[in-house]
């Protein structure tokens, strides 16, 4: 494991602001923040995340407290690998309590039928992506999760979807989860590149705060999985797209994004890695998704070239 800095946030805040400290509670468990003991939480050290401890700093004091915010690369009598494990843990109870809500919306059978609608699928994925955005050292448990909602989405009565006319999506924006990894900057990729030059791209968890935005790679969405298909794969189908690069491509996506080894392919474990490097590495969505544009765009000159070539 490399080496690791903290943050630790330390305060006092009187028994008798019981409202004030419910309300901190809350802050830190949105933050995904952990607890050391009863007045000592810690995060890793990220910029951003150093902001948000400041902000409830001040809050505290606000209420007639005392707060210190500590950087530490070592946390005394706890190592690093304790912690990872801590953030870990939590996590994961985060992801079991979704899938045990979720749990009597799954079809009963292998040729049941979900009990969900896209407004519950909708829901969910809100509230993994909240998780999602906590999860700072990626806990195993998510999988899980996006497991089940393949499974609902794919389960969930979908209209027929027809084949689309290119110029009917033009200068649109599209609205994805954010910290995308391989099918979210793919398909954007392949929008651009393929249906939408002058395309925008949103991020947000909820699609209904843009009802002007078209959703895709989120559960329960017309541009989303659709059967055994990735995202990638529902679009190239939907708008007929014809370009035997864009073919290749999307097996890689596939494999990664599904994990079924379908295709057999292995660049895509090397795109989700760098992806989620990046994130780590503090970059904005839109960060990712134009450096992601890059990668998609050699590889796709890689495969025409090599096509040619035969």
């Amino acid at each position: 494991m490399t080496d690791l800095s903290w943050l630790l946030l330390l305060y006092g805040l009187s028994s008798k602001h019981g409202a004030a400290r419910l309300a901190l509670w809350r802050q830190l468990k949105r933050l995904g923040a952990v607890s050391l003991k009863t007045s000592a939480y810690v995060l890793p050290d990220r910029p951003e995340l150093y902001e948000s401890f400041q902000w409830l700093a001040q809050r505290v004091r606000e209420q007639g407290g005392d707060a210190t915010i500590v950087r530490a690369a070592d946390v005394d009598g706890v190592s690093d690998a304790e912690l990872v494990q801590m953030f870990q843990h939590a996590r994961a109870e985060d992801y079991a309590q979704i899938i045990e809500e979720a749990r009597p919306l799954m079809p009963s059978g292998k040729k049941g039928k979900s009990k969900a609608s896209a407004e519950d699928i909708e829901k969910i994925a809100a509230r993994f992506e909240a998780v999602k955005q906590v999860d700072y050292f990626d806990c195993p448990k998510s999988a899980d999760v996006e497991h089940l909602l393949q499974r609902l989405s794919t389960n969930t009565a979908l209209a027929q979807f027809k084949t689309l006319t290119i110029k009917q999506y033009q200068g649109r924006t599209w609205l994805t989860r954010p910290r995308p990894e391989v099918d979210r900057v793919g398909s954007a990729w392949l929008i651009q590149r393929f249906i939408d030059p002058k395309a925008a791209f949103i991020f947000a968890s909820e699609p209904r705060a843009h009802p002007e935005a078209l959703p895709y790679d989120m559960p329960g969405v017309e541009f989303g999985h659709h059967g055994d298909d990735c995202t990638f794969e529902t679009l190239v189908k939907r708008f007929a797209i014809e370009d035997s690069a864009v073919m290749h491509i999307g097996k890689i996506i596939h494999d990664a994004d599904l994990s079924d080894g379908r295709y057999g392919t292995t660049e895509g474990a090397g795109l989700l890695a760098i992806f989620r490097g990046w994130a780590h590495l503090g970059w904005s969505d839109h960060d990712i998704l134009a450096r992601g544009f890059d990668c998609f765009e050699a590889l796709h000159r890689q495969f025409t070239s090599r096509g040619r070539k035969r």
